[in-house]
């Protein structure tokens, strides 16, 4: 009961957090893909598309239980619908980490809370009190009711998964060595490492990929002067 009362004196505090988001940078657009529990693609209005990371919160990866489910979660709450998202900050691949919500619910949060993702405390200081506090508590009701991916004894997080294949310093967002194929989302094609304008898109009009398939998956064509 106390722990109730507690989430729902941060869901107020949080509510009043949205409002002060509004001075974040902000994009508003249709999701037009989900890749998994954590990470979308916005379509504006301007028909750019954005990489989205969600702020933190750190879903299973592909190779995990549940990861199908942690993306089938999230496609089920956005996907088709129009969101806002407040960033925090953008990757070195042009990714952009932020709050997404709709409708005015925090869509990071509804993650936790069905056991689609952990809270990611290594960014626990890139949110707001308010937010990381909630969310911790989120993520313990989730276990403690055993939803979602805690309906499994002692799940790993995603986190120890990454340090253990790639060793103790690797980040959840894409090392160079994945991306293969960097996308234009002003022009809305790609090229890989072999055409002539790999390196010569702009760092705020790139869109990274792996594969030429998860491009064209994406809606970008390959350019032409590609051999």
């Amino acid at each position: 009961m106390v722990r109730k009362q507690i989430v729902n004196i941060l869901l107020i505090l949080t509510a009043l957090c949205l409002s002060a988001s509004a001075q974040q940078p902000t994009i508003t657009g249709k999701v037009v893909a989900v890749e998994d529990g954590d990470i979308l693609t916005v379509l504006d209005a301007e028909k750019r598309q954005h990489k989205i990371r969600l702020d933190g919160i750190d879903a299973p990866e592909s190779a995990q239980a549940f990861a199908d489910k942690a993306r089938q979660s999230l496609s089920d709450l956005v996907r088709g619908k129009t969101v806002t998202v407040a960033s925090s900050r953008v990757t070195r691949n042009g990714w952009i980490v932020g709050k997404v919500t709709l409708d005015g619910k925090d869509i990071n949060l509804e993650q936790i809370r069905r056991g689609s993702a952990w809270f990611y405390r290594k960014y626990a200081n890139d949110l707001s009190h308010a937010d990381a506090r909630i969310y911790e508590l989120a993520e313990s009701e989730a276990r403690d009711k055993g939803r979602g991916l805690w309906a499994s004894p002692g799940p790993i997080p995603p986190w120890e998964l990454r340090a253990a294949q790639r060793g103790p310093s690797a980040e959840w967002e894409l090392e160079a060595d994945d991306v293969r194929i960097i996308g234009n989302r002003n022009l809305m094609i790609y090229h890989r490492p072999d055409c002539p304008d790999y390196d010569k898109v702009a760092e705020r009009d790139r869109m990274p990929f792996k594969t030429e398939a998860e491009a064209e998956a994406a809606g970008y064509r390959k350019a032409r002067n590609c051999p």
